[in-house]
């Protein structure tokens, strides 16, 4: 006998499923894609414990007459392409003829659809793959697909969903991102009982993104056409974090991908102002004809291929550059002004100051208050082994050796003025005391929990769906920060206490932060990471902001703190710390060499 044999339908079924669906949200993607390609203009969602129980997709498509519903439950039935020629140019979502079938195999199904103009409907009940029932019933035009219990018959598969909370998040991410693509279509989703979104159909992107997002003066607006290709959309646009990290929604031909020539390209683009790799917020839409791209190499069409590859990574990265605008990073050089005529110029006089002594009001203050004391500049190389501020290094950091800088003054309350033996210094007050505060945080981190302090009357926010669960899921962690947070109902969560050295002014926008940042990451974000992230954001929030006055003394903490830390030159976000102007430059500009 061979070794060989034909597996039974419903294994085959089963196996095949497991690459079509790979959790409800899956099934929520093809129900709605189906729609979508049936002409549906509303499409209404329902699920139940994140769809593991269940999930109702309703549209008013132009829907299937008897017929068709019992065909489109058989694999490899389609209605989208007819010959091997139409797989080189794929206009419509849905192609393979496996999704139903497939996810039918592992749930209880029940399809009712009527078409267009006809009487009545069609219902059909599949239970693990087994057509259970064929009824005519009545039903509004268009179709309905309920899909109870995914993966009851594979236990297996089962037990690796996440939780509710988790699973009704991907339900949420994924029904965003095709109301993003598709804004002529009215969306609605209900999850446990509680309406999370509600759009009604518009006529263009710009009115989507505010019924999903609200008044977004953050982003950018991106168009560029090149060669065939067409790319536009919304990113984040530099602002003073940085660019803000967020969804990452990229389309192609109206079609969600995860592509990594675009990827490449948007991380490039935004290199100019980051030397850390950043998840930036975009909502980019791709369009080209569709001999031009393969979408047909992944079983769930999340990946494509694209034809002319480097020219699409060009194109991203140049529309992307010119919207941020933003070109290289210019070199901090000086321009010698014109002599104004008439005055006549001053020997220099060399070595005049060198070794020289005398009052500085810009002084370190001694224990008696602001008084200065004579300064002597020299030239002189510092001890590389001071340890001032050591404590809050990074822990196993090795701490550079930073010359110590003498603060001169503040520029617009912005940044501070310094200078070393080596040159001038203009830091980013900000940037520099999140660095100090965020290797502070981590090293307490290593031991201990972040002092606490309890508010008189907790806080209540409000925050989409996906972003309320992943500051929830990350309850435990947050509370290490000194934050804790819980449920409060709808879209609301409770706070009852935060951080000492949070300023509770920043708790709001802190935590709002926090949940954009953690949404946005990727889904298997381990908890080291994760600390790194809530670290960061909260030093972000408690530094001292631009346009503060500080004193002397407050400009030579920071100052003495930054000498101390592992990285001085970079915030944890990757924005520069400081800028130089070397005494070369400086020479240089003066003719002294």
């Amino acid at each position: 006998m061979g070794r060989i044999g034909r597996l039974p339908e419903d294994l085959a079924n089963q196996i095949a499923a497991g690459e079509v669906v790979e959790r409800p949200a899956s099934v929520v993607k093809e129900l709605i894609e189906n729609a979508i390609d049936a002409q549906a203009r509303r499409i209404v969602i329902t699920a139940e414990y994140g769809g593991k129980k269940l999930i109702r997709v309703e549209d008013d498509g132009i829907g299937m007459d008897p017929d068709d519903a019992r065909l489109c439950l058989e694999r490899h039935a389609t209605s989208k392409i007819r010959r091997a020629d139409d797989l080189g140019a794929i206009v419509t979502l849905g192609f393979r003829g496996e999704a139903l079938p497939s996810i039918a195999s592992v749930s209880h199904f029940r399809l009712r659809s009527r078409a267009r103009g006809s009487e009545s409907g069609t219902e059909i009940r599949v239970n693990a793959g087994i057509v259970e029932s064929v009824v005519e019933a009545g039903g509004p035009e268009g179709t309905m697909v309920e899909v109870a219990d995914v993966f009851y018959n594979l236990p297996a598969r089962r037990k690796f969903l996440k939780s509710d909370a988790a699973e009704a998040a991907q339900v949420s991410r994924f029904v965003t991102q095709l109301a993003l693509c598709y804004p002529e279509v009215g969306f609605t989703l209900t999850s446990s009982g509680r309406k999370v979104i509600s759009v009604a159909p518009v006529t263009n992107l710009s009115d989507r993104l505010y019924q999903l997002y609200g008044d977004r003066q953050d982003l950018v607006q991106v168009d560029r056409e090149f060669g065939g290709l067409r790319l536009h959309g919304f990113i984040a646009a530099l602002a003073e974090q940085g660019p803000v990290r967020g969804p990452q929604h990229v389309f192609v031909n109206r079609r969600i991908v995860k592509d990594r020539t675009i990827a490449h390209a948007i991380l490039d683009a935004y290199s100019v102002a980051t030397n850390k790799e950043r998840s930036p917020e975009v909502h980019l839409f791709l369009d080209l004809p569709p001999d031009r791209v393969d979408v047909n190499v992944h079983p769930t069409k999340a990946e494509v291929r694209f034809k002319e590859q480097s020219q699409v990574h060009q194109l991203v990265r140049h529309a992307l550059g010119d919207a941020l605008g933003k070109g290289p990073a210019p070199e901090l050089t000086l321009r010698t002004s014109d002599v104004l005529p008439g005055r006549p110029m001053q020997p220099s006089i060399p070595g005049a100051l060198h070794g020289g002594s005398f009052p500085s009001r810009w002084a370190p203050p001694t224990s008696g208050g602001l008084k200065s004391s004579p300064t002597t500049y020299t030239t002189a190389t510092p001890d590389p082994t001071a340890n001032v501020g050591a404590n809050f290094s990074s822990p196993g950091a090795q701490v550079p050796e930073v010359r110590p800088m003498i603060a001169l003054g503040q520029f617009r309350d912005t940044f501070i003025i310094a200078m070393d033996d080596e040159g001038l210094c203009i830091i980013d007050q900000h940037v520099a005391h999140e660095r100090v505060l965020f290797e502070r945080i981590m090293e307490r981190m290593t031991n201990d929990s972040l002092e606490s302090q309890r508010l008189l009357i907790p806080a209540v926010l409000e925050l989409p769906p996906a972003e309320r669960a992943a500051l929830i899921s990350k309850s435990e962690a947050l509370a290490r920060f000194g934050f804790e947070v819980e449920e409060f109902g709808g879209d609301s969560i409770k706070v009852t206490a935060m951080p000492a050295l949070l300023d509770p002014n920043e708790c709001d926008t802190a935590l709002r932060a926090l949940a954009e940042d953690l949404e946005g990451l990727d889904r298997g974000l381990r908890l080291e990471d994760a600390l790194k992230q809530i670290a960061a954001t909260t030093a972000c929030h408690a530094a001292v902001k631009a346009h503060y006055p500080l004193t002397l003394e407050k400009m030579h903490h920071i100052l003495e703190e930054l000498r101390a830390t592992a990285y001085s030159t970079v915030c944890p976000h990757g924005r520069p710390v400081m800028l130089r102007i070397t005494r070369r430059e400086i020479e240089k500009n003066f003719d002294r060499i």
